[in-house]
């Protein structure tokens, strides 16, 4: 299926609901399915990385580009969000998206926390 260059989280939704609904997957797509999936697919992400240092991983990447396994196994992972987002009914994804950094930043004030990776006790 060749697609634009560029699409909107709203026309990917559109696909992927589109997708599901010609295999007559919604049966399977509760959210406690989906939120099981999305979890297996990014275990299958890291697995693209399993033995390699942070280091390797970082050096193999630059130079190299990403494996096409690990863009695969990133793009399952995207799918079964936004089905996750389509049987949430969650309309506006990129507006989640927005308020949740907005919210985070407030929390994790960049001038207290440049450089530094803190842990918060919610």
């Amino acid at each position: 299926m060749s697609q634009p260059a560029a699409s909107t989280l709203a026309d990917l939704r559109s696909h992927i609901r589109a997708f599901v609904r010609e295999r007559d997957w919604e049966q399977f797509h509760s959210p406690k399915h989906l939120s099981m999936s999305i979890a297996i697919e990014a275990a299958e992400l890291m697995e693209c990385f399993q033995w390699q240092s942070a280091g390797q991983a970082t050096e193999d990447v630059t130079q190299n580009g990403a494996p096409q396994a690990a863009v695969d196994e990133l793009a399952d992972v995207l799918i079964y969000c936004l089905s996750m987002a389509n049987a949430l009914g969650i309309e506006d994804l990129a507006a989640a998206v927005l308020d949740k950094l907005e919210r985070s930043g407030k929390r994790y004030p960049p001038d207290q926390l440049r450089g530094h990776f803190a842990l918060d006790k919610k």
